[in-house]
């Protein structure tokens, strides 16, 4: 089996400590965590962790049948790329000055879909969501004049085809305890 990159989605209750276990049995296989997020999902109380790996399918089947284990977690997916609408956010923090001596800059950005996200004396900050090679070529570009500060977010995604996690959340709601 070949090499793929595959996004985990992980819906869990919120709970400390479990991030630490979830991130633990990437750690025993040794498989890199290439992005990691977590936030709210669309059902309230519940949280949605987005895990995206490059492995096999049979590990990252394994994985899943593992995090699913964790008491705490509700249902886990994964998907391949082609299966899922995903993004990236970056902000680029470049010297002010720049902004208003280098034309080029102004062009960068109007070509790039990016977005002045604030102006101040000494710096402006550029955003950009996108695909990681956008955003990476975005960095080429601007590297030449000096960026003060790069970060880059972990991927979010959402599946092309409909999740059945609300389904089954309905229905464990209704089952007798």
């Amino acid at each position: 089996m070949e090499n793929k990159t595959f996004t985990i989605s992980v819906y869990s209750e919120n709970n400390v400590g479990l991030l630490n276990r979830i991130s633990g049995i990437f750690l025993k296989r040794h498989i890199n965590i290439l992005s990691l997020n977590v936030s709210e999902s669309e059902i309230e109380n519940v949280s949605r962790f987005i895990i995206v790996v490059n492995t096999t399918e049979k590990w990252v089947h394994n994985i899943v049948g593992q995090i699913e284990k964790q008491i705490e977690v509700i249902k886990a997916f994964y998907h391949i790329d082609e299966e899922t609408i995903f993004l990236e956010n970056a902000l680029f923090k470049i010297e002010s000055s720049l902004l208003f001596d280098e034309k080029q800059i102004q062009n960068i950005i109007k070509e790039s879909h990016s977005q002045i996200v604030t102006v101040a004396r000494d710096f402006f900050v550029i955003s950009k969501s996108g695909q990681r090679a956008e955003i990476e070529s975005l960095y080429e570009k601007l590297k030449p004049f000096g960026i003060m500060q790069f970060v880059r977010s972990g991927r979010i995604s959402v599946s092309k085809a409909k999740m059945e996690i609300s389904t089954l959340l309905e229905e464990l709601k209704q089952e007798p305890v």
